[in-house]
């Protein structure tokens, strides 16, 4: 049941990374839905912004007292991402209650039960999660350009808002949209301070906090900011290089993590289509459910030693 239930959802994540959108086909959209809300706004429709929580006030103002949505909601924005808490949250729960349900039927114990459920369940925020690491490394790839883009500007006599609309137009996805927002928010009224620290907000990395910091620091004290940004460009390249060697030097580390993980469930698969009555023992008696119990803590136990070891901070 394991087994297949990990098969599923294999299958599941392959179907939908292949049918998942184009860059092109996604800024086209992203396009058509600017113009329909522009058109809508237009036509009288309201234009405040819309918090993320769901699209009804009523469940909006319910779903933001559950625990967790604050979290799911930063989640969300942090994968760039324009989905609803709501519909996450609801998909998240239904496939636990189902997988938990079905699983009961099949796997004696309601432990094994309850952690198909719990692993089912977390598929959603897993998949943000993933979304979010290669949104955030794309993110730091990009911003030592962007800096000394901004830098260039600068010291052509460029404003500061005028050099924020200049990344958001020359630079590349994520990099832009978030300038871009950046822009927007400074411009119609919020202080600059507020808006960087929601820039740091959205992209929670260390090279964007040096970012904010020489920005605000420069507003606040005086000075030369094209200086300072290319300071900032240069700690910037120098952290991704040591981060680009750091990978090099721990890729063994991780591979031997992903092999103790998969290798257990791979083995299992492989020994239950051969003989079945082989390994039913550890789910119909007492003392093989308390090791399978036991054997799943450890490998968790393992994950975290070996991620402890392998994460190296720049």
């Amino acid at each position: 049941m394991v087994l297949f239930l990990l098969l599923l959802v294999l299958c599941f994540v392959v179907v939908f990374y292949l049918l998942r959108p184009t860059k092109t086909e996604a800024a086209v959209q992203q396009h058509l839905e600017e113009i329909q809300e522009g058109r809508a706004n237009a036509e009288g429709q309201p234009i405040l912004r819309v918090e993320g929580y769901s699209s009804n006030p009523e469940i909006s103002a319910l779903i933001r007292q559950v625990p967790g949505a604050v979290g799911t909601l930063n989640l969300i924005r942090q994968s760039g991402q324009h989905w609803m808490v709501a519909p996450v949250m609801g998909v998240s729960l239904a496939a636990a209650v189902l997988t938990g349900w079905i699983s009961s039927y099949f796997v004696p114990g309601l432990v094994l039960a309850l952690l198909a459920g719990l692993v089912a369940g977390a598929i959603p925020y897993i998949y943000l999660l993933i979304l979010r690491e290669q949104r955030f490394r794309k993110c730091d790839q990009l911003l030592p350009e962007a800096i000394d883009l901004m830098a260039r500007g600068l010291r052509a006599g460029h404003a500061l808002t005028a050099v924020l609309e200049m990344v958001a137009n020359e630079i590349a996805d994520p990099i832009s949209t978030e300038f871009q927002r950046l822009h927007e928010e400074h411009a119609l009224g919020l202080p600059l301070r507020d808006a960087t620290m929601n820039l740091v907000g959205r992209l929670p990395r260390d090279d964007v906090r040096f970012l904010a910091t020489a920005i605000l620091l420069q507003k606040e004290t005086g000075g030369n900011l094209a200086v300072i940004l290319d300071k900032t460009a240069a700690v910037a390249r120098e952290r991704a290089r040591l981060r680009g060697q750091i990978r090099i030097y721990t890729a063994q580390g991780r591979i031997t993590g992903w092999i103790l993980c998969l290798m257990p469930f791979i083995m299992f698969g492989l020994l239950s289509a051969v003989n079945w009555n082989f390994e039913k023992l550890l789910f119909t008696e007492h003392i093989g459910r308390v090791l399978v119990y036991i054997g799943l803590g450890l490998m968790a136990v393992g994950v975290l030693v070996i991620r402890r070891i392998i994460d190296v901070k720049v």
